[in-house]
């Protein structure tokens, strides 16, 4: 019995020696295989760790810390954790590298090779027509245009303007931007800036002292052409609580700082939506103007079907553009007479995916640029209703934005959903450059733009002006452009 008990320790003591023997060569080499995988993400940096770390439903992978953390959902805890914010953390990481990179005295060409003397040498040499060096030019110059912030002034106010921009639109010669801004107490206010170009190559800013309060918000502005070229000002206006919107017609001459005798407003009537506004220049159809789908000189009201979003004349024919929240695209002749629900009266008819934003008509009128809420923007031929040409790169999912055509420079301008400012050639649609916002993004932080080769009328600059949050900004041409020039003893 002893010898027996003797011998089944002595195999108790074997089997448990081999066993820790195995336990420790096994953790040693768990351990070491441990070790080096941490050694080898350390080495290969955050991004290569990003990428290589699995992904785990409800948990967020640190490149910078190595581990894992809780997705915490919603957002009732302290300092949660989520998706969205990492998303947007990573996005304001992004605008701020992209911003620094735009400040540099340096920018990246549009187009391997280009630059400004050899479209010069190009040119004298017999080698490119003189619309193409235009265009050419106009491109490197947006390629390289450098940001100054605008100090806006005003003749009895010193006190800064702390209201966001909501909208900017200028008149024909850039002379003039109306502006609107939503006010911290609801409503917006709305006004004129005029901008004059100096003759030490700086642009200065006034802002019109009859500033107008209304307690709605302003959808759409444009300019009109009344008594003369951009005398007054068309806008449309949400209607609140038991109150209709309207569309009001108002001279320019009301927000002049040297006009005592201010006119009152010329017309005003009310209209369920409007979303839209456009005046037509054509002869054929003088002083009249649309708001949606109501004409107002004809009195006539079409039935689109769905929500007109843009819409815009032509100049050569008394035809009216339109683009709908169901992506049709269709044309009015103002000429005929049938108004009837066989959409017989619709001149020409097509469609996009999704809700149209904008639209603009090109000088010759038989090609349209459309932009929906997919973040879409291509060129129509209207004569055989087919996409020719598409825009890459434009970011919208659900905002009313608009885009802007500048012909004459051959360039396209869009600003996005994600507050960059897009800039295209309109010749073959290739990216030329983007422009990140000064603020981080938001929804109230959506830049709005003015592009024009003559900022400040005929003695103007050329140049991107851009309000985003309560700042103005400008894009120069000219890189020894001098900031704080004021309008006294300067221009």
């Amino acid at each position: 019995m002893k010898r027996g008990n003797w011998r089944s320790s002595g195999r108790d003591r074997h089997r448990q020696h081999s066993q820790s023997q195995w336990r420790s060569r096994h953790r040693s080499a768990h351990d070491e295989q441990e070790y080096s995988s941490e050694s080898a993400a350390g080495d290969a940096g955050s991004s290569t760790a990003s990428s290589s770390a699995p992904e785990l439903p409800g948990f967020y992978f640190d490149p910078e810390k190595n581990r894992y953390f809780r997705l915490l959902p919603g957002h009732n805890n302290c300092n949660p954790l989520t998706k969205e914010g990492l998303q947007k953390k990573e996005e304001e990481r992004k605008r701020s590298a992209l911003l620094a990179e735009d400040d540099g005295s340096r920018k990246k060409a549009p187009r391997t090779g280009l630059n400004s003397a050899l479209l010069l040498q190009k040119r004298h040499l017999g080698l490119l027509p003189p619309s193409s060096y235009s265009r050419l030019i106009h491109e490197v110059k947006v390629s390289g245009m450098q940001r100054h912030r605008l100090e806006v002034q005003s003749s009895n106010s010193t006190s800064p303007n702390t209201d966001n921009f909501h909208l900017i639109v200028a008149d024909s010669a850039c002379e003039r931007v109306f502006t609107v801004n939503d006010v911290s107490h609801g409503g917006c206010k709305y006004g004129i800036m005029n901008f004059h170009g100096c003759r030490k190559g700086s642009l200065s800013v006034e802002m019109c002292d009859n500033l107008y309060f209304t307690n709605r918000k302003v959808n759409s502005v444009c300019w009109a052409s009344v008594t003369h070229t951009d005398s007054h000002v068309l806008l449309c206006l949400v209607g609140i609580s038991q109150t209709p919107g309207c569309v009001s017609l108002l001279p320019a001459s009301l927000f002049s700082n040297f006009n005592p005798d201010q006119p009152g407003m010329l017309c005003s009537f009310k209209i369920s939506t409007a979303w839209s506004c456009a005046w037509c220049l054509n002869p054929q159809a003088d002083k009249t103007f649309s708001t949606g789908v109501f004409l107002t000189r004809f009195r006539a009201t079409y039935l689109a079907g769905s929500d007109v979003l843009a819409q815009q004349f032509a100049v050569r024919a008394p035809v009216l553009f339109n683009g709908c929240r169901s992506g049709e695209i269709f044309s009015i002749d103002l000429r005929q007479r049938d108004r009837g629900r066989s959409h017989g009266w619709k001149t020409s008819r097509f469609f996009q995916e999704s809700a149209i934003t904008s639209i603009q008509l090109l000088q010759d009128e038989n090609y349209l640029l459309a932009a929906d809420m997919l973040g879409k923007i291509k060129l129509w031929d209207i004569r055989v209703k087919r996409s020719v040409k598409q825009y890459e790169g434009h970011h919208n999912e659900y905002a009313y934005l608009p885009i802007h055509v500048n012909e004459p420079e051959g360039l396209l301008l869009a600003v996005g959903q994600d507050c960059y400012t897009r800039l295209w050639s309109l010749h073959d649609s290739r990216l030329l450059r983007t422009i990140p916002s000064p603020h981080p993004a938001g929804k109230d932080s959506i830049p709005n733009v003015v592009f024009s080769s003559q900022l400040g009328g005929s003695r103007g600059l050329p140049g991107l002006l851009m309000a985003v949050r309560h700042d103005l900004y400008y894009y120069s041409y000219n890189k020894d452009y001098q900031d704080g020039l004021t309008l006294e003893g300067q221009c």
